[in-house]
């Protein structure tokens, strides 16, 4: 364990702490809140810098922390995100600890939109981009996956379409290293209607639950709607995952049926049908847009 953090996170990458981050930045506005930070656009007064400034909360943050306490350290979401370089993940410029023992991220300032929100819209843009952009979502995921990190919360409000309209995927407060001390069972972490049926029921898991998130934000893409009925409780949702989910091809007549089979591939209850990477899916997505000319 202690040779896979070294590896990843040298000490280059750390940051000192104790950072006053009011006196170094200036908050323009708050772009989100989470369950466990905040984020704010910024001014960066040691560069002049416009940037995106998230600060985790502190009592959560050690809450969540603690639950890998037996398995061994775990990496935070500063080490992890400032080593990850990809042209569809956002840029995190540097990591540390405020002088009120927080840690805090500064990435750079994304001028864009979530995929939520066009979700929501359900407009001619996201009817035109959206193969491409599921394309995009995957090759961010896949270059995760072959630095043997689970993202854990692949979901849409974490997918930013910036003004190019190309993706970035954003917060990376879920990350765990694909080994197996961090596969085992019983931690269930991510949004509820995107977690897979193996994460729902406590046992092992890969890097296969995020092919499974995969394809649910993929048939939300193309369907505006969950594959099954949406959950608001575990109890619910374990129910709902007993049965396959409703066909794409039933919601969306019209769509082609090779992406249909390989969404509706990613959606699969059993692991040995579900797409086993990442990769996999994303190569046979190519070949839907090389088929479809989009």
């Amino acid at each position: 364990m202690l040779k896979f953090f070294s590896r990843w996170f040298p000490r280059r990458f750390r940051s000192d702490s104790g950072v006053d981050i009011d006196r170094r930045f200036e908050k323009l506005m708050r772009l989100g809140k989470g369950t466990m930070s905040q984020v704010w656009k910024a001014i960066d007064r040691n560069t002049d810098q416009t940037v995106a400034l998230k600060v985790l909360d502190l009592q959560k943050t050690l809450q969540f922390e603690a639950r890998f306490r037996r398995i061994g350290p775990k990496p935070t979401e500063g080490q992890i995100a400032v080593t990850l370089k990809h042209p569809h993940i956002v840029t995190t410029r540097e990591h540390g600890m405020t002088s009120h023992g927080e840690q805090y991220l500064v990435m750079d300032y994304l001028e864009g939109q979530t995929l939520s929100s066009f979700l929501d819209r359900q407009n001619d843009v996201l009817v035109s981009n959206r193969l491409r952009w599921m394309i995009q979502i995957g090759q961010a995921m896949g270059y995760l996956h072959q630095r043997q990190f689970i993202m854990r919360d692949l979901c849409p409000p974490n997918v930013i379409i910036d003004v190019d309209r190309n993706v970035k995927l954003i917060d990376f407060g879920l990350v765990v290293p694909n080994t197996p001390a961090f596969q085992a069972p019983g931690n269930r972490t991510g949004k509820i209607n995107y977690m897979a049926p193996e994460l729902l029921n406590r046992k092992k898991t890969d890097q296969r639950i995020d092919v499974f998130s995969f394809a649910v934000t993929c048939y939300q893409m193309c369907a505006l709607e969950f594959p099954w009925p949406s959950g608001s409780s575990l109890e619910q949702c374990l129910q709902i995952l007993s049965k396959p989910a409703i066909p794409l091809n039933t919601r969306v007549p019209q769509i082609d049926s090779g992406l249909s089979g390989v969404i509706m591939k990613g959606l699969e209850i059993s692991l040995d049908k579900r797409w086993q990477t990442i990769d996999q899916m994303t190569a046979f997505l190519e070949d839907c847009q090389s088929k479809l000319g989009y």
